[in-house]
């Protein structure tokens, strides 16, 4: 008889066996918690099940948390050269039209473009332009101010620019509002 035979005798036989089993049988079988029919077995099926289920969610969960870590793993670094930003738009800002200063000014602004494109690949986009659309997750208003020709409920003026890394926000544009006249 081939190994191939044996097995699938041995197979017929433990089916023939759990046929034949009388009454006694299975009741020493529940006794040793080993009955497919016992209530222990089927408790301890659920037990594993749930068990299975939660190292699932348990993975999921750290995979999801590993990623967000990576996606924003920049994010206190990025904040911290924010205010390097603001202060290279300030000396841009403050030294105006003076002739002495154009050449600074020039240098100062290409330093400022190149620090911006550089944030940008990181994943660092400025928010608060005027005339978009308030929005309170993006912007801050500080103000409301009445300008013709805007419309209602859109920035009319950025005092201090916003940046949002990723879709999070790092730091919300504080802006003017520009509301209509109450008549």
């Amino acid at each position: 008889m081939s190994k191939i035979e044996e097995s699938e005798a041995k197979a017929s036989e433990a089916e023939a066996a759990k046929i034949d089993l009388s009454e006694e049988e299975l009741q020493a079988l529940c006794k040793a918690h080993v009955c497919p029919k016992c209530a222990v077995m089927a408790e301890a099926e659920d037990i594993k099940l749930r068990a299975l289920a939660d190292n699932e969610n348990f993975k999921r969960r750290i995979n999801r948390e590993a990623e967000e870590l990576r996606r924003y793993a920049t994010e206190s670094v990025l904040a911290d050269l924010v205010p390097v930003l603001d202060n290279l738009s300030l000396a841009i800002e403050h030294a105006g039209d003076n002739p002495a200063c154009k050449n600074l000014v020039m240098g100062v602004d290409m330093t400022r473009k190149i620090f911006l494109d550089t944030l940008k690949r990181h994943g660092l986009e400025c928010v608060g332009a005027c005339g978009e659309p308030f929005d309170p997750a993006k912007h801050e208003a500080i103000g409301a101010v009445c300008e013709e020709g805007r419309d209602e409920d859109c920035v009319a003026k950025v005092t201090q620019s916003g940046y949002v890394l990723k879709g999070r926000v790092i730091r919300p544009a504080k802006v003017l509002v520009n509301k209509k006249p109450e008549a």
